[in-house]
């Protein structure tokens, strides 16, 4: 694995690059020659990331002799010191006052990392670079389960935190406290290359040389996490910004390259608590610049005004599909494959399509399955903000409040202290903008936790569903469920919109209760994706008959209903305003979305209970396996109602 640290829409992220060589050091080894090509090999692979960090290039080669043997030297330049309480002096300022009583992280206990060298340190010296090794690495879904079972971890991770370990065994409540408390101490990054599991950021905690630097908004060094490559091992390099005499203090800033400050305060609330109930906690749809910035990000070329393409009643489609289900499944007669783009009348591909106006401007003819600017709906902190266009500033009734936690963190923590305030349920599901299948999802109720993932990668948070409808599964018990619908976009203007009479269900594995909120089982529903977990399935046709036996009050043609207006609401406004604004007009572009989404109760202002309709994603190019197990045709009507407008003949009900 090689990797480089760069930022990456709000994340650290580790991938490989070239660089210039180093500068000449005279201390890495004896043959000048061979010290060239390991410095030069050392840049090619490292100098990006070490660049992107803010790692001067005086210290590369002395960082190279360190690396490759192991160096930590810090132990000779520093010292941990522990701060006792003192009595408050009566004329001592305010400023003062505040900055002693400066909460260290995890405990009562205060630390400080200070220079015990005699000369001091000085910054333009190559040596001033240091290793810091990792305590704990993991990903937090695997957290919990190492914490009760490497040795020693548990114990380790108590005393630097400062939480008071009692016994050789892990208990429940000490892990449940290291687990809370890691939040002041962990760091992330995030590797650029691999399996979308690889991808998922990684959590890291310092030894305890390095979790003992406090923070300082004017900081005397900075750090950055350095993957690297020949030993696969992840340090933090620690270098100082100035220079500094015998027992200053070192320090770092925690909320590195924040610079609003009140982002900085949201972002420092793990150490130092706030009150900020009294912001706004509205969030109005963004400006139009907003999503105009989202296009350019994209590199999406919108596409020329074209006519609609005209295909004779009995023409042949020739299609050209890097998709295994289509290819395998797509039997209709009016459609054959070929193995050439150029020659293609229909491009259905798994990829998102960029260059929409080179494409309108040479062959407009050609028709596809995707929609310019579909990333609207398709990407989770897009989905929340246009559907404010149907609920205001808080979002229509069936889409859970959402906040972006890189636009509206000062609005989401005010929201999260007035429900906390007033005693309602606060427990949160944090999502990264742009995965499937659950992956780096967090379920929480605490708002440090929340605070720190927006550093991993871009999220959003949405209010956890914390009464949902249950589904009674007689080999488990009541249980979480969703369902997915296939939706069909044949145009936006007019806006026609189908949806597959045919929807998928998805079952949790374990009774659903409020509590262990990293049990998989108990809270998620999708199992498909891992051969150890059980996999409840249930045809539609199975499930609604038993659905009305455990709700008879609630007939499923009624609930449906409900959930095709959420459907029709959401693509109204997703199509009404225009590009980047909302989706293109683009006469050849069809699309098939999957929904999908959960019911709640909920209350109307007569007190009636009601079963209210909560979308989660949409998403594109879904997978349907299953479709095509069960329903062998579902892509001969996919592509009838799409591509030959010959719904009548399908499974399909058009609901715009």
């Amino acid at each position: 694995m090689q990797a480089d640290a760069r930022l990456e829409r709000g994340s650290r992220v580790l991938t490989p690059q070239s660089a210039p060589s180093l500068e000449s050091d005279p201390e890495l080894g004896p043959d000048p020659e061979e010290d060239a090509r390991a410095r030069a090999k050392f840049a090619a692979l490292h100098g990006p990331a070490l660049r992107a960090s803010g790692v001067p290039e005086r210290y590369w080669g002395r960082l190279l002799h360190k690396l490759e043997h192991e160096v930590f030297d810090a132990g000779e330049m520093f010292g941990i010191m522990q701060v006792e309480e003192v009595e408050e002096d009566e004329g001592e300022d305010e400023a003062a006052r505040e900055l002693r009583k400066k909460p260290n992280p995890g405990g009562e206990l205060c630390y400080k990392v200070i220079v015990t060298n005699e000369n001091g340190l000085q910054a333009a010296d190559p040596n001033s670079i240091f290793l810091i090794d990792h305590a704990w690495t993991c990903r937090m879904a695997h957290a919990r389960q190492q914490l009760q079972q490497v040795p020693g971890l548990l114990h380790r991770m108590a005393n630097l935190m400062g939480i008071e370990f009692h016994g050789e065994l892990p208990s429940a409540e000490a892990v449940d406290l290291v687990l809370e408390e890691m939040w002041k101490f962990n760091q992330t990054y995030q590797l650029a290359h691999g399996t979308a599991e690889e991808k998922v950021p990684v959590w890291y905690i310092m030894d305890e040389f390095g979790s003992r630097i406090q923070h300082a908004d004017v900081p005397s060094f900075a750090t950055a996490p350095f993957f690297y490559v020949p030993q696969r091992v992840a340090y933090t390099l620690l270098w100082p910004l100035r220079d500094l005499d015998t027992g200053e203090e070192v320090t770092r800033d925690f909320a590195y390259g924040e610079a609003d400050p009140l982002i900085r305060r949201c972002v420092l609330l793990p150490w130092a608590p706030a009150d900020l109930r009294d912001l706004s906690s509205s969030t109005p749809e963004p400006p139009d610049e907003h999503y105009q910035a989202i296009l350019e990000e994209n590199k999406e070329k919108l596409p020329v005004a074209i006519s609609p393409a005209e295909y004779p009643c009995d023409h042949v489609f020739r299609v050209y599909t890097d998709i295994r289900q289509v290819l395998s499944h797509l039997t209709h007669p009016r459609f054959t494959f070929t193995q050439s783009e150029a020659d293609a009348d229909i491009l259905y591909n798994f990829s998102h399509f960029k260059d929409y106006r080179r494409l309108s401007r040479e062959r407009p003819n050609v028709l596809l399955n995707q929609f310019p600017c579909e990333n609207l709906l398709t990407v989770k902190d897009c989905l929340a903000s246009v559907a404010r266009r149907a609920g205001g500033p808080e979002g229509p009734a069936w889409l859970p409040r959402t906040f972006n936690l890189r636009t509206e963190l000062p609005q989401f923590v005010s929201y999260f202290q007035q429900r906390e305030r007033r005693g309602e349920d606060n427990h949160w599901i944090c999502k990264p903008w742009n995965l499937a299948r659950s992956l780096d999802t967090h379920i929480t109720k605490s708002l440090h936790s929340i605070i720190r993932h927006r550093e991993s990668s871009p999220k959003v948070v949405s209010k956890y569903i914390e009464s949902p409808v249950l589904f009674l599964r007689e080999d488990v018990g009541r249980v979480k469920f969703d369902i997915r619908y296939i939706v069909l976009l044949r145009s936006v203007k007019p806006l026609t919109l189908f949806v597959y009479d045919v929807f998928w269900l998805r079952f949790s594995n374990r009774p659903f209760a409020l509590n262990d909120l990293d049990d998989y089982e108990k809270h998620f529903t999708v199992m498909n994706y891992d051969p150890e977990l059980v996999l409840k399935q249930m045809h539609y046709d199975e499930f609604v008959p038993e659905f009305e036996k455990q709700y008879p009050e609630f007939p499923w043609k009624s609930v449906q209903a409900d959930i095709f207006q959420a459907f029709t609401e959401l693509f109204q406004v997703a199509c009404a305003r225009p590009p980047p604004l909302g989706f293109c007009d683009y006469p050849s572009s069809r699309a098939m979305y999957a929904i999908d989404l959960m019911l709640k109760w909920d209350s109307r202002p007569d007190g009636k209970r009601v079963m209210q309709p909560q979308l989660l994603e949409v998403n594109f190019n879904p997978d349907c396996e299953r479709a095509c197990r069960c329903y062998p045709a579902f892509f001969n009507d996919v592509f009838s109602t799409l591509y030959l407008d010959e719904p009548d003949s399908c499974p399909v009900t058009r609901l715009v």
